[in-house]
């Protein structure tokens, strides 16, 4: 597995992929934080944090689109497949790499709570739980769209699948909003991983929320390694 996450890791900084990505994430992040923070002299960093939880949606394909998809375009998905490497060591090192960069970007964005620290008020707590919350959002995302990736044949069929599904959970929410029956407005806000950040942002640490994106996780990876597991059992 340290070999598969060293080798992903070293390709996303080989290529543009992993620059693009950081880039293009400060550089909105950047926005919102002069339109949110700086121009109106605040320092509420749960709200900022809530719109950068925004990113994940429109970014995390760009990390995710060649994971798998790439492998099965250059069919190399059967050296992978028939290596000694077990799938769930592939599946976790590739899962690893993309989650290393965007622990990095996140440490990144440190850089704006160090603004707001000299020129405002912080407050710790509230500022980790929300951090945790934009953190294990991102996790699931990533989780999802690896899975897309694992099921699409080449990196733009996983994009845009990964895409469509990041934007079906945003809408989920203005489902819920819309939907009258209570019933499946639970449902719908069951599913979002935009409500179970809510907590978060409200300074709060939720074990049930926690758990949830854990296990949405944890379940998109496990979908993965079957879906590649089906895949080398047909020999396709």
């Amino acid at each position: 597995m340290r070999a598969i996450w060293k080798r992903e890791l070293q390709a996303y900084f080989f290529t543009p992929v992993g620059y693009v990505f950081m880039g293009v994430f400060l550089l909105l992040s950047s926005a919102m934080f002069y339109t949110t923070i700086m121009q109106n002299r605040s320092s509420d960093l749960p709200t900022f944090i809530g719109m950068m939880s925004y990113l994940w949606m429109l970014l995390c394909p760009v990390l995710t689109m060649r994971l798998l998809a790439e492998e099965r375009q250059k069919r190399t998905d059967q050296l992978l497949l028939t290596s000694p490497v077990s799938l769930p060591a592939v599946v976790l090192g590739k899962y690893l790499a993309a989650l290393s960069v965007m622990l990095i970007t996140v440490l990144l964005t440190g850089l704006f709570v160090l603004i707001v620290a000299i020129y405002g008020a912080v407050y710790p707590a509230e500022l980790l739980a929300s951090y945790l919350g934009f953190v294990l959002q991102g996790c699931a995302f990533i989780a999802l769209d690896l899975f897309l990736s694992g099921c699409a044949a080449n990196q733009v069929t996983a994009a845009v699948l990964a895409f469509g599904a990041n934007l079906l959970l945003w809408m989920l929410d203005l489902l819920e909003t819309a939907i009258t029956i209570e019933p499946v407005k639970d449902v719908l806000a069951f599913l979002s991983l935009y409500a179970r950040s809510e907590p978060f942002l409200m300074g709060q640490l939720s074990f049930a929320s926690v758990g949830y994106f854990l296990s949405f996780t944890a379940a998109f990876i496990v979908l993965t390694i079957h879906t590649l597991d089906s895949r080398r059992y047909r020999g396709a």
